[in-house]
């Protein structure tokens, strides 16, 4: 009797700490939701001037849909190289929304790389003015609604398309998501001060090397956390090479009052290099 009591308590403690690990997983942040929290956050929401009026013209830029798995449609920018190629850079926009700053970078950066661009738009044609818009369209968007918006572009691109992926900021976390997204389609990744993806099992899956961009004054994703994403990347036997600049969150953002113009110019320098190698 007193052994069957024993088995019963320990059946009763595994079933117990087994429920409170599901708990924790399902209902622990995963690293998009993690950072969406910073809209929050009054500080992060009041170091982002609002962006100066800008429009941009461009002879070949369009507007572009194309369908998604829930069964509607999503929208981007797309600029295509001058001559034919089967490489295309997925580039995504801060939390901000698509506007036309990210638009003008895309097509400059496709015009120097010679490949087809591609701007994501995860606030399905919802640009924010002002820092409270953007903290609201960047809370409100779906992660599912997300991921159905990459699966889409990769879908659009076509299965022959090699795809590289850029992002800053908000952009950044999802640059790296789109290329855990992509898998074998995808043969760099470029973050700019993005949240790195804290799944260790998650990264062992990527199938390219990430070159990320980060500031030493960054209150969000901070020394302490890029640390920790290169030993999850060591962990996950992927590599990673990182630029750190003594500069703050947002610093490549010509918007910034305190835009970085030397660490700027400095990793689109290496974003080039980097893309360059692999394409």
């Amino acid at each position: 009797m007193k052994l069957r009591k024993q088995f019963i308590l320990l059946l009763a403690l595994s079933i117990g700490s087994g429920l409170q690990a599901q708990n924790r997983s399902c209902c622990s942040p995963d690293a998009m939701e993690t950072y969406s929290r910073n809209a929050s956050d009054k500080d992060f929401i009041q170091m982002h001037e609002e962006p100066l009026p800008f429009i941009f013209r461009s002879d070949r830029g369009k507007d572009i849909h194309f369908s998604t798995a829930d069964g509607t449609e999503a929208h981007a920018w797309e600029s295509k190289a001058l001559k034919p190629t089967e490489n295309y850079l997925f580039v995504i926009h801060e939390w901000w929304g698509l506007n036309d700053y990210i638009k003008q970078t895309a097509e400059k950066l496709g015009d120097e790389l010679g490949m087809n661009v591609i701007a994501l738009d995860l606030y399905d044609n919802k640009v924010a003015g002002t820092p409270d818009d953007a903290a609201k369209y960047m809370q409100s968007a779906s992660k599912e609604r997300i991921l159905n918006i990459i699966k889409g572009a990769f879908a659009y691109a076509g299965q022959k398309a090699k795809v590289f992926t850029i992002g800053w900021c908000y952009g950044g976390g999802w640059s790296l998501q789109a290329a855990l997204v992509g898998g074998k389609q995808v043969s760099g990744c470029v973050m700019y001060y993005g949240q790195p993806e804290k799944d260790v099992d998650k990264l062992k899956n990527l199938n390219c090397d990430v070159i990320g961009f980060f500031g030493n004054q960054d209150q969000w994703t901070n020394p302490q956390i890029v640390d920790t994403f290169i030993s999850d990347m060591d962990k996950a036997g992927k590599k990673i090479l990182i630029n750190r600049y003594e500069a703050v969150h947002g610093f490549a953002n010509p918007s910034n009052p305190k835009f970085n113009r030397e660490a700027t110019e400095d990793a689109w320098a290496k974003t080039v290099a980097f893309i360059k190698a692999r394409m």
